[in-house]
């Protein structure tokens, strides 16, 4: 193999993958639909056929943008999201969503109640809502968002958002996967700034102050607050100052004033090769975290690992072996 050269896998698709396909390119909500079920599914031989199928669109992606939307519960995101999507579409945009619900630690079910909670978008042609359990995943997405928002591009829909569960420790996972990230926020909410975590600010491009219209006095001072956070904070890109906006989704006002600015930020970002420059990193970040859940994977399944897992968990727990030790000795099993 001359050097610079990668092997490529053949992408045969079947007659029933490529029908998936086309239907998908010709911006059909049925398989768009069916394609994402393909793609969250984990039986192996489905998630070959999902490999196939993301690389046959592959071509068609890349052209939406892509805004990340995260919040405290009761911020009004899906209120929001619904108010933009409607805005949006009276513009000539088509919007997708991706909603991701909270899955129960216990059942592993969840609600996922979005399509109700945005009912006016969800009965417009031009949106795509798909509510997905986050299945425990980290970061506050589902595993497998990064692909839906591919196959929702392909299908031609010009705005992607990805709603996430909430702000939490790994909620920053939704900032890989979109070209600008938004906070949404209560103005009432007082001392909470303190708790929300820095990493969290630091890669926020804008901050939205929802429920304006409940208290102008105390959304002024909120609104002053963040402004003395962010500018305290090294931003996120160099050619771009995160915002603090004010607006009341429930009342439609403001979203006009949220869009001015996300075109603002796309415009300064492509000016400088910025924008092109964070998705490429963003998709080579995307290969590595497959390759490290892979192997994690394939560590798992490892019949010696399987073997003598239990006996070296059981001498951790007793403390006759150091965590260090039990580790390196079951990586040891792959050497062979």
């Amino acid at each position: 193999m001359n050097l610079g050269e990668v092997p490529v896998r053949a992408n045969i698709l079947s007659a029933g993958d490529q029908l998936l396909v086309d239907g998908v390119l010709a911006g059909q909500r049925r398989a768009l639909a069916k394609a994402i079920t393909l793609i969250e599914s984990t039986r192996p031989d489905h998630q070959q056929r999902a490999q196939q199928v993301l690389n046959a669109i592959l071509p068609s992606t890349g052209k939406a943008i892509r805004i990340g939307i995260s919040g405290v519960p009761g911020a009004g995101k899906s209120t929001f999201i619904e108010a933009l999507g409607v805005w949006l579409i009276e513009q000539g945009k088509k919007l997708a969503v991706l909603a991701v619900d909270p899955s129960s630690s216990v059942s592993g079910g969840s609600i996922l109640g979005d399509k109700t909670r945005m009912e006016l978008l969800s009965q417009r042609e031009e949106a795509f809502i798909r509510p997905s359990p986050s299945s425990g995943s980290l970061g506050g997405v589902a595993e497998k968002s990064r692909e839906a928002l591919l196959l929702c591009e392909a299908s031609g829909y010009d705005v992607i958002i990805i709603e996430t569960v909430g702000v939490g420790q790994s909620e920053t996972t939704v900032a890989g996967m979109v070209d600008m990230f938004c906070l949404l926020q209560l103005p009432n909410a007082g001392d909470d700034l303190q708790a929300i975590k820095k990493g969290i600010v630091e890669i926020a491009d804008m901050v939205i102050i929802n429920k304006a219209d409940i208290d102008r006095q105390a959304t002024a001072v909120v609104r002053a607050q963040w402004r003395n956070a962010l500018h305290m904070l090294r931003p996120a890109s160099p050619n771009w100052a995160p915002p603090v906006i004010t607006l009341s989704a429930l009342h439609k006002e403001g979203i006009a004033e949220f869009w001015e600015q996300v075109e603002k930020y796309q415009a300064a970002l492509k000016s400088t090769g910025e924008f092109d420059a964070k998705r490429q990193h963003q998709a080579l970040s995307w290969m590595w975290q497959l390759i490290d859940s892979g192997l994690r994977q394939y560590f798992r399944h490892h019949p010696r690992v399987q073997e003598n897992l239990p006996a070296f968990t059981r001498s951790v727990e007793e403390g006759h072996t150091t965590p260090a030790a039990a580790a390196y000795a079951l990586l040891d099993y792959l050497k062979h």
